[in-house]
């Protein structure tokens, strides 16, 4: 099995942004489902959840070793240039965005080869905010109850800590998307 990595730039801090929280921030491997650029929504069982009217902004996949809590592989996005579908990278994890999808917590590694400036970190946030209104807007119309929203940025650690280890039992999300 080949391992692809991404080249880590050298990091100049800047001391106007208060990134206290990033330091220490874990690797994580990520496998690549949804290349930036791509109109084609694959879950983690590599099924195509559904066609977007909109490109996916952002490299979207998930930690092939751990479980979130909504009961699929833990979501995270990669930030930077394009990889292919089903790249493996090792990435530090610089924070996670906290998502309520049908009242279940569905967290997103926030990942890239340094830690994301302030416009980076505005930009997810944006993205999520929209994200979780539309997928509201599509639960209420699939007749899916519970909260749809984005609540928000959150450590990588404490992502990590709610997320269980994969098991060879697991045959792939208990509830449906």
């Amino acid at each position: 099995m080949r391992r692809s990595s991404i080249a880590r730039p050298e990091i100049v801090p800047d001391e106007t942004v208060d990134t206290h929280w990033m330091r220490g921030a874990p690797e994580v491997e990520v496998v690549i489902e949804i290349p930036r650029g791509s109109f084609l929504k694959r879950g983690s069982t590599g099924n195509v959840d559904f066609i977007s009217p909109l490109p996916c902004p952002f490299n979207y996949g998930s930690v092939p070793n751990l479980i979130g809590l909504e009961g699929d592989l833990l979501d995270a996005v990669v930030l930077g240039p394009r990889l292919p579908s089903g790249a493996r990278v090792r990435v530090p994890a610089w924070g996670a965005i906290a998502q309520m999808d049908r009242g279940m917590t569905d967290h997103k590694l926030i990942c890239s080869a340094g830690p994301p400036d302030e416009a980076a970190r505005q930009g997810v946030l944006r993205f999520f905010h929209v994200y979780a209104r539309s997928k509201g807007l599509l639960n209420l119309l699939r007749g899916a109850p519970g909260r749809t929203a984005c609540d928000g940025w959150i450590q990588a650690s404490e992502a990590l800590a709610c997320a269980k280890p994969r098991d060879r039992a697991w045959r792939g999300p208990t509830v449906g998307f």
